[in-house]
């Protein structure tokens, strides 16, 4: 059955979004993985969150796909792209939490709300909120 990936929301060592892109990498290579998830991966807030830890994208896919767990793949990002520090975790979830909302990126949510049914729905405001709607996790 394909599904969509885990919430935006939840964490690895208090990153947000991180563990969603290593169930995407995993769910699509047992071909789990909704359609519509497909071409975007490893783009957009999957190229971010790489670009951020300063890993190639195609070398986090390899080691995700040698396994461990979501832990382990982001120690591996320490030891490969950059540690992370408590402050630029905290930067990485707010700038996350709140990309759509008054931003360059709000014309991106309209539109997907907009695709998805979702137009009147005024508290949408972000990306990852759009998430949470559009894969029925709050209705």
């Amino acid at each position: 059955m394909k599904t969509t990936p885990i919430s935006a929301y939840e964490t690895t060592k208090g990153m947000i979004y991180f563990p969603r892109m290593l169930d995407k990498i995993r769910k699509h290579a047992r071909g789990e993985l909704r359609e519509d998830f497909i071409e975007n991966l490893g783009k957009g807030f999957d190229e971010r969150c790489a670009a951020f830890l300063r890993v190639p994208y195609d070398a986090l896919v390899t080691k995700t796909l040698e396994g461990g767990s979501d832990e382990e793949v982001l120690d591996w990002c320490f030891a490969t792209g950059r540690e992370l520090s408590e402050l630029d975790i905290a930067i990485w979830n707010d700038y996350l939490r709140k990309r759509g909302q008054n931003d360059p990126a709000a014309e991106i949510v309209a539109r997907r709300k907009a695709e998805s049914g979702l137009a009147d729905r005024d508290e949408i405001q972000t990306m990852v909120e759009y998430f949470e709607y559009d894969e029925g996790r709050k209705s």
